[in-house]
């Protein structure tokens, strides 16, 4: 099928809902929710964000993801210019064979809603995509007559196979296509099915709120499937069990500061059935102590090597590293954010950690955020073992 790039028109003057396209969406702007799918899915040669603001473009590159700015002329972000006009600008230059173009506002597009969607473009002789969901109404023309049954043979909801009700949430399209017809869709057209949900688009500030739960509750479902599969938590010490001070007696003794709140969590985590251990690069009799008090028998301080210390523990415990929940807050637990299941900080982590992990608590370090976590993983491990 040859060179397929993904364009994501992101234009600034929204009047509906100002400045739409970045603002922020269940915890993220609107805009990060396909960028992310688009950069997941390894369909793509190249992501590039269409925008005429260059406010959308510094949120984009604060996304940290591979994308591309291309500058859109004024005259194509009106209100009066169409998508092609914009696919068309693209095309002027960019090199593609194959162009999918995405709407952000469509942000219930998942990594593998691409994957499925190119195979399907690729098994066949398509020149052209576009997304649709299935509808099970009856509809009619002003006329009364109808559009998509016989109203003489009614059919049952479940002998009913409905009609296909495009969504706008993204379309493949040939170079050539695009060249010869200056539109989206044409010669031999496919049609990939999405999900229900993915109906929705917003465009009125009503839309917003429906879709933003909808995205609260998706994310919840997600890792809520993580936690129950959680049989190892990790954490680290300062500026999360701890809120990172550091505390000096008059005699020159260090001193810490725990939160009994955070060690009943981690009973209770363990009543569970999960281990749990603490690795801290910090050597301090403290921390060995504190684990001894909470019946914590992996203590690990003094540690270079986190990553090294974290692996081991887990072939030592016979715990795939998918089933490792991993609580830190600062740049040395990069690498075992990165390679654990389920990956959580404070809500005061450096920003480096808080870009990478998949749940930021609503507590600072040492004031109930790892707490909060191990009541999460209880209530999944619950869930669970329930059904």
């Amino acid at each position: 099928m040859g060179n397929c790039v993904a364009l994501v028109p992101l234009r600034g003057g929204s009047k509906s809902i100002p400045d739409k396209n970045i603002r922020l969406i269940a915890g993220k702007p609107l805009c990060a929710w396909v960028l992310e799918a688009a950069c997941r899915s390894g369909v793509f040669d190249k992501v590039v964000v269409s925008t005429d603001s260059a406010k959308i473009a510094d949120v984009v590159q604060s996304l940290d993801l591979p994308v591309e700015i291309l500058d859109r002329p004024a005259e194509l972000a009106t209100d009066e210019a169409s998508t092609e006009s914009v696919m068309l600008h693209a095309a002027q230059v960019l090199d593609f064979d194959v162009l999918a173009t995405i709407q952000a506002t469509s942000p219930f597009v998942q990594a593998d809603d691409f994957q499925k969607a190119y195979s399907l473009f690729k098994s066949g002789s398509h020149d052209s995509l576009l997304t649709a969901v299935r509808t099970k109404r009856f509809f009619w023309n002003d006329d009364g007559t109808a559009l998509n049954y016989a109203p003489q043979q009614r059919p049952r909801r479940q002998d009913f196979s409905g009609s296909l009700m495009e969504n706008g949430a993204f379309y493949f399209t040939k170079h050539s296509v695009l060249e010869d017809t200056g539109c989206r869709l044409g010669g031999h057209i496919c049609i990939y099915e999405m999900a229900a949900e993915s109906a929705v688009e917003i465009d009125e500030q009503e839309d917003w709120a429906l879709v933003e739960r909808a995205l609260l509750d998706r994310s919840t479902q997600s890792l809520h499937k993580i936690l129950a599969q959680i049989k190892l938590l990790v954490v680290d010490v300062d500026g999360t069990l701890t809120d990172a001070g550091m505390y000096w007696s008059a005699e020159g003794d260090q001193l810490k500061k725990f939160n009994t709140r955070d060690a009943k969590g981690l009973e209770l985590v363990r009543k569970e059935g999960v281990e749990v251990a603490i690795i801290t690069s910090e050597n301090s009799p403290i921390v060995t102590a504190r684990a001894s008090k909470l019946g914590i028998q992996h203590c690990f301080v003094g540690v270079e090597k986190k990553q090294q210390c974290l692996e081991a523990l887990a072939c030592e415990l016979r715990v795939g590293l998918t089933r490792v929940a991993y609580i830190g807050d600062d740049i040395n637990d990069l690498e075992c954010l990165n390679i654990s299941g389920f990956s959580a900080c404070p809500a005061d982590a450096v920003e480096a950690v808080t870009a990478t992990v998949q749940y930021i608590s609503r507590y600072a370090g040492g004031m109930g955020a790892v707490r909060e976590i191990c009541e999460l993983i209880c209530a999944a491990h619950a869930d669970h073992n329930t059904n």
